[in-house]
């Protein structure tokens, strides 16, 4: 008899799951496997809700498996430890980000970019090396090996830090690959939503003149007033937007809906970057002609490796950088889901764990 999610592994789990592309949430029963000799039980306090889980959960990508726990930014208490561990004890505030395993052995792993083995292992929807599904943080324990949790710094807040897990090393990871880091460059930032206001925090960090590209005139205060911006470029604005052609040095794309890229690509100067890190679940038109006249580039780039994801994290310590947030408890998350869906958040929903995740 096959076993169900509550009875294959020996510690029992409550989260909210998905059971079907209509992407509602609901109570959930299911279990975690017992510690092995490098894993880390961690009991979560904070899991932002990135428009990753709402695209997997009505199965957007089509590759969802049903049932679903979402969630892979990951805040919580270390609670207990495997016989091996060394990097963490009882107590410790950690995070666990989109990925919670790899081979370990390949060349791109032992160049500390585990988010790109062909063998890695997603925080949720995703099989584990012993063949179960994993489930994400939209739930009340995680076992993790220990190579995949991060230690949280101390003066980074645990609820708006979360979003950083996912949404930070998202934008700051292509951020250092390709350059895009000198001080005094021009960086546009495509989208302002859960992504780009992290973007925006970061460019600024690092010394760049930013401007904010959006379809949304009302977003032009918070972009320029709340988050520092330079300046702000409204996309349907043709006048404006002509006078903008040829002035940056690098975009970050973040959008998650399908969009035109050949107005992004204008805006480059010649050796301009155009790298994007939203998902859409349709494909982009790229026009190649734009690209061989300006010697430019367009690239893509996915999370972090490990290494470098603690690396962020220590930068936004550093630098006060955390995401703005709404709290929310874990029986919102379906409203939550609805308004994500139409960009009506400001800017990342963050569930509070630990305080609303009651079993029945």
């Amino acid at each position: 008899m096959a076993k169900t999610p509550e009875t294959e592994h020996p510690q029992k789990a409550f989260g909210w799951a998905a059971r079907d592309s209509s992407g509602s949430l609901s109570p959930f029963n299911f279990s975690r496997r017992e510690l092995g000799s490098e894993d880390v039980l961690i009991k979560i306090l904070y899991c932002g809700v990135c428009h990753s889980d709402l695209h997997a959960a009505k199965n957007e990508w089509g590759f969802t498996n049903y049932p679903i726990v979402p969630g892979h930014e990951i805040v919580g208490l270390v609670t207990k430890t495997g016989s091996s561990v060394q990097k963490f004890q009882v107590g410790d505030r950690v995070g666990v980000g989109v990925i919670v395993g790899s081979c370990k052995t390949c060349d791109i792993c032992q160049q500390d970019l585990e988010n790109y083995c062909p063998k890695v292992i997603l925080t949720y929807n995703s099989k584990d090396q012993d063949g179960t599904k994993t489930y994400g943080g939209y739930s009340d324990i995680v076992v993790v090996d220990q190579r995949f949790v991060l230690r949280f710094p101390d003066n980074l807040p645990a609820d708006a830090g979360a979003p950083l897990l996912c949404a930070g090393i998202t934008v700051y990871s292509p951020m250092k690959y390709y350059g895009m880091t000198e001080p005094g460059k021009h960086l546009g930032v495509a989208g302002l939503g859960g992504l780009g206001h992290v973007a925006v925090k970061l460019a600024k960090a690092f010394g760049l003149k930013v401007t904010v590209i959006s379809t949304s005139p009302k977003k032009e205060v918070e972009a320029i007033d709340r988050l520092g911006a330079d300046s702000f470029l409204l996309s349907s604005d043709p006048e404006k937007f002509k006078a903008a052609i040829g002035s940056m040095d690098y975009i970050i794309d973040t959008i998650a809906a399908v969009h035109p890229l050949a107005p992004l690509v204008s805006l480059l100067k010649m050796n301009g970057k155009l790298i994007t890190v939203g998902l859409p679940d349709k494909p982009l038109e790229l026009p190649i002609f734009p690209l061989v006249l300006g010697r430019k580039l367009v690239g893509g780039s996915d999370i972090g490796g490990m290494k470098e994801t603690q690396e962020m994290l220590e930068f936004c310590a550093k630098h006060n950088i955390a995401a703005d947030i709404e709290l929310i408890r874990m029986d919102q998350i379906n409203s939550a889901m609805e308004r994500l869906a139409k960009s009506d958040v400001r800017y990342r929903f963050v569930v509070d764990v630990a305080n609303s995740l009651a079993s029945p």
